[in-house]
C-alpha cells in the first residue's frame, strides 16, 4: 500500500482550550430581538435558543460525548486529494455483514451513534444478524475537515467512498443513506453495482415523472402538494447555501449561537416532534452535532455541497435507473414522501415500509425503528 493509500487510526482529542473558547463566545453572544408572539414563525425562537445556549455554556460536557464517539473504531485516509474520516467498527460476531451508513446536512456521523450499537451488536431475541459498520464523515464535514478545492458534489463523493470500501477489502457490502446520504448512496450503487448488495434509503425526493399523463391518485396529489409547500416555505437555506455558501459561512464559522440556531431549527422542522424539538432529541444530542461542526470548523465547507450540486449540471446524479435492490423507509414526518410508483421509475424497489413515527433524522430520532428496518431489508440481500 502506498503512502497515499495509508489508513491511519484516529481518536478525537479536541484541545480543551477550544472548548473553553467556545464557552467564552457563548457567554458574550449578542442576540437579535424577536417580534412579540412570533414563536418559530420567523425562524429559531429566541426564548428557546437562550435556554439551549445557556445549557451549552454551563451544563453540556463535550468530553463525555467525545468519549462515546471514541468507543467506535475510527480512521482517516486520503482519497482524491481529500482528507477523509470514517468509522470502521467490526462486530466481531460470526456472519457480520459490511454496511456503509451515509449522513447528510445538517447532520454528521454522530447521527448514527445509537443505531450503530443496535446494528453492531443486535439483541439475539430480535433474530437479526450483526453488521460491520463503515460510517464516513462526508468531505467537508466534521473530522474529514474542510474541502479546499471545487467539485465535491455527490457523485465525486460516491467515487471516493467506493474507493474507501475497496481499500478496506470489501467485495460485497450494503449502503444506507438519508438526506445527502441518499443521493451519495444512490451514486455508490450506480458506480459499484457489482459489489453493492443492496441500497437502503430513508429519504427519497422525486417530483412527478414528466411523462406521466394520467391524473395522479389522491395520495400522489397530496404528496406533491406537500413537496410544493415545503419548497415554498422551508427551502430558503438551500437557496443560500446553493448560491453563496461562503457568505453565510462567515457568520456560521464566527458565531456558535448563529450556527446552533441555523442547525437546530432544521432538527425541529424536519422531525416528528409536533413543534417541540426535545420530544425527538435530547439537548445533548443536538449540541453534540452542533459542537462537531463548530470544533472542526466545517460549517462553511459543509454548506458548499449545495453549491457543488447546483453547478454540477446534472452530472452529480445517476443517469440510468438504479438496478441494485433498494429498500425505502418512509417516515411520516419526512420532508418529502415520494409515492412508491414514482420511485419505481428510478429504483429497483424490493422493500418498502411506511414507518409509524419518525422524521428526517431517523437514525437519531427513532434508532430502534431505524435499525430494525435496515436489518430487515439487508436480511433479504445479504
Amino acid at each position: 500500500m502506498s503512502t497515499s493509500e495509508s489508513i491511519t487510526p484516529f481518536v478525537s482529542a479536541v484541545p480543551r482550550a477550544e472548548v473553553r473558547e467556545l464557552r467564552g463566545r457563548l457567554a458574550s453572544a449578542r442576540l437579535p430581538n424577536q417580534v412579540v408572539g412570533a414563536g418559530w414563525d420567523y425562524g429559531t425562537e429566541l426564548e428557546y435558543l437562550i435556554h439551549l445556549v445557556e445549557y451549552w455554556r454551563t451544563d453540556y460536557d463535550w468530553t463525555i460525548h467525545e468519549s462515546r464517539i471514541n468507543r467506535l473504531e475510527q480512521f482517516t485516509t486520503t482519497i482524491d486529494g481529500q482528507h477523509l474520516h470514517f468509522v470502521h467498527h467490526r462486530s466481531g460476531r460470526p456472519g457480520a455483514f459490511p454496511l456503509m451508513l451515509i449522513h447528510g446536512w445538517p447532520g454528521s456521523f454522530v447521527e448514527f451513534l445509537d443505531a450503530a450499537d443496535l446494528l453492531i451488536d443486535p439483541d439475539p431475541a430480535l433474530g437479526t444478524a450483526p453488521f460491520d459498520l463503515v460510517i464516513p464523515s462526508l468531505p467537508g464535514f466534521g473530522f474529514s475537515g474542510p474541502t479546499i478545492r471545487r467539485g465535491w458534489h455527490p457523485r465525486r463523493i460516491a467515487g471516493a467512498l467506493v474507493e474507501l470500501m475497496a481499500r478496506l477489502g470489501y467485495d460485497r457490502y450494503g449502503v444506507q443513506g438519508g438526506d445527502w446520504g441518499s443521493i451519495v448512496g444512490a451514486n455508490v450503487a450506480d458506480l459499484d453495482p457489482g459489489r453493492v448488495a443492496g441500497l437502503h434509503l430513508n429519504f427519497l425526493r422525486m417530483p412527478r415523472p414528466r411523462d406521466e399523463t394520467g391524473e395522479p391518485t389522491p395520495e400522489e396529489a397530496g404528496q406533491q402538494a406537500a413537496m410544493d409547500r415545503w419548497q415554498a416555505t422551508e427551502s430558503g437555506y438551500s437557496s443560500i447555501q446553493g448560491t453563496k455558501p461562503q457568505t453565510v459561512g462567515y457568520a456560521l464559522e464566527d458565531s456558535p449561537v448563529g450556527l446552533c440556531a441555523w442547525i437546530v431549527e432544521k432538527f425541529r422542522s424536519w422531525s416528528d416532534c409536533d413543534g417541540d424539538v426535545e420530544r425527538s432529541f435530547t439537548k445533548d444530542q443536538l449540541l453534540t452535532n452542533v459542537s462537531l461542526y463548530w470544533l472542526t470548523r466545517t460549517a462553511a465547507s459543509a454548506a458548499r455541497i449545495y453549491y457543488e450540486m447546483r453547478v454540477s449540471g446534472g452530472t452529480a446524479v445517476p443517469k440510468a435507473p438504479i438496478a441494485v435492490p433498494t429498500g425505502v423507509a418512509n417516515y411520516p414526518a419526512e420532508i418529502a414522501r415520494t409515492p412508491r410508483r414514482w420511485a419505481e421509475r428510478r429504483y429497483n424497489i424490493t422493500w418498502w415500509k411506511d414507518m409509524p413515527r419518525g422524521g428526517h433524522f431517523a437514525a437519531m430520532e427513532v434508532p430502534g425503528l431505524f435499525a430494525a428496518d435496515v436489518a430487515g431489508f439487508f436480511a433479504t440481500v445479504r
